[in-house]
């Protein structure tokens, strides 16, 4: 039997992880979905917590290597090496973020990190209009912030991609029609 998945689905406020990330939950078969959000700390002492944080997390995704069940994760510790390139925190997370990477790279399953994007950057706007949209501390909710971090994160994905040959780095736009872009990954993740 193939090795299950391990699917990361990264991206800026409003590029649609959260109908990305339900879409493989409930169209790939044998799968979990988690959500994640970091810590609220944007202070030094937060680094110590998000490192362990993120530590605990990789342990987590060991214990479940050859359990025969996909895990699909919206957000993980790429979000908060996102935040810290732009400042948005008050300290650098590179070192823990390099070590988590290697640590990431090492996991015993088909891994997928996939990059969400809008090409037309103008519909940042649009999306992040709605009422429904979470607000997390040090990051609102503004059409800028989502395309720097949108540059940042399109910027890590070619870091992985260069670095990690066994983590399949894929970059999608989501501003195309759902069902072309759900195409789209049924293919990469051949199911």
């Amino acid at each position: 039997m193939a090795n299950s998945k391990l699917i990361v689905v990264e991206g800026p406020q409003g590029a649609g992880k959260t109908t990305i990330t339900d879409y493989l939950r409930y169209s790939l078969s044998y799968t979990n979905l988690y959500r994640l959000c970091g810590t609220s700390d944007s202070t030094e002492t937060g680094k110590k917590k998000a490192e362990e944080m993120y530590i605990n997390l990789i342990e987590y995704m060991k214990k479940m290597e050859n359990k025969s069940i996909n895990m699909v994760f919206d957000r993980t510790f790429f979000t908060e090496e996102n935040y810290c390139r732009l400042g948005k925190k008050a300290y650098s997370f590179t070192d823990v973020y390099d070590r988590l990477l290697d640590d990431f790279a090492k996991l015993d399953f088909e891994i997928y990190y996939i990059t969400l994007y809008l090409r037309d950057e103008n519909l940042y706007n649009e999306r992040l209009k709605r009422e429904d949209k979470a607000k997390f501390q040090g990051s609102n909710f503004e059409a800028e912030n989502s395309i720097n971090q949108q540059r940042v994160y399109l910027e890590m994905a070619d870091e992985i991609k260069e670095k990690y040959s066994n983590i399949n780095v894929i970059n999608i736009a989501n501003d195309r029609d759902l069902d072309e872009v759900k195409q789209e990954l049924r293919k990469i993740l051949n199911y």
